[in-house]
């Protein structure tokens, strides 16, 4: 009778390594697997995710729907068009100096508000539309009672290293592959003009608007910096897709 009960202990043991192993190795692939979505190895084919809607906000898998864009452009053009914005693909700019950018749009307006921008990613683009037309403007009807009719930003493609931060500027910044996106501030329908560096530390509808707005970004950009990460940002929103996460 001991015999007989003697392996079964020994089973269970090895079935919970058999299941560990089984769980650490779907995650690794999981990883994986997210990774060159991320960073465009991964040919869309062979991504079996559903095409990205920008009138979806929430939905699955969403950020993987998002990063896919970088890696192809007729599916980028498919999805960036009006009513949520209005862009038009322009050429890639070779990588010179870890500058450059690839599958980029130039930007006339985005839920429609006037955005002027020259050269932005395909990822970004569609994370600031999923932006605008699901936070920024939700946010300025409901806290402002207006829309937002134009955007002040400080620009998109910059070949440069990151400022404000000693322990990474000797990295480039996500401005050098149009990855980026800094935002200054808003003029509303009825005329009224709304600053980062003026309204971020009062205590008015303003800042109670910028400050929804800023936490709203997280959701769609992988950095999502402002005034509260330090004085460089004290002035602007800064807004990319790169590797890193952060949200301050």
């Amino acid at each position: 009778m001991s015999n007989e009960q003697t392996p079964k202990p020994r089973a269970r043991r090895q079935l919970r390594r058999s299941t560990t192993t089984r769980a650490a190795l779907l995650i690794a692939i999981i990883g994986l697997t997210a990774l060159a979505i991320e960073r465009g190895w991964l040919t869309v084919a062979y991504i079996p995710l559903p095409r990205l809607n920008l009138a979806a906000p929430n939905a699955y898998l969403l950020d993987l729907q998002i990063s896919r864009l970088g890696a192809n452009r007729d599916q980028c053009n498919a999805i960036l068009t009006p009513p949520y914005i209005s862009a038009a693909a322009i050429d890639d700019q070779p990588n010179v100096a870890d500058c450059g950018w690839r599958n980029a749009v130039k930007i006339t307006s985005v839920a429609q508000a006037k955005l002027s921008v020259e050269q932005l990613s395909c990822a970004t683009a569609a994370a600031t539309t999923l932006w605008f037309a699901h936070v920024v403007q939700p946010q300025a009807q409901q806290k402002l009672g207006a829309q937002v009719a134009s955007v002040q930003h400080f620009g998109t493609y910059a070949c440069r290293n990151i400022q404000g931060n000693k322990l990474w500027r000797s990295h480039r910044s996500q401005h050098a592959q149009a990855n980026a996106i800094d935002i200054a501030g808003f003029t509303l329908t009825d005329g009224r003009k709304i600053s980062v560096l003026r309204h971020w530390s009062t205590t008015t509808p303003e800042a109670d608007f910028l400050r929804a707005i800023h936490l709203g970004a997280c959701k769609y950009y992988h950095v999502a910096l402002g005034p509260n990460y330090n004085a460089a940002h004290r002035d602007h929103f800064h807004y990319d897709r790169g590797w890193f996460r952060s949200c301050r």
